[in-house]
């Protein structure tokens, strides 16, 4: 897309998650609007699937740093069997 200033390349370690969600959103816009050709509909179409899955891989990313985190170091009062060694 270059009529409107957007690229046509982004693979998923160039954009962040909010730039191209935001660009992802105007592609959504203009197919709904209409009023382009099959060509430049098939070009949006394209841009927003690359899109789609920038914002796919960042929130894969954040779910696996949110699951380690939960997951957190072990607790030095916790034994392997899942009980904790404090019996008070």
């Amino acid at each position: 897309m270059t009529d409107d200033g957007t690229t046509t390349a982004g693979a998923p370690g160039t954009l962040g998650y909010e730039q191209a969600r935001d660009e992802l959103i105007e592609v959504v816009r203009r197919l709904e609007a209409g009023g382009t050709t099959l060509e430049e509909s098939l070009a949006l179409w394209e841009r927003g699937e690359e899109l789609a899955k920038v914002c796919r891989h960042w929130l894969e990313g954040a779910r696996a740093r949110l699951d380690a985190a939960l997951a957190g170091p072990a607790d030095p009062q916790e034994s392997g069997d899942g009980t904790t060694a404090d019996n008070g």
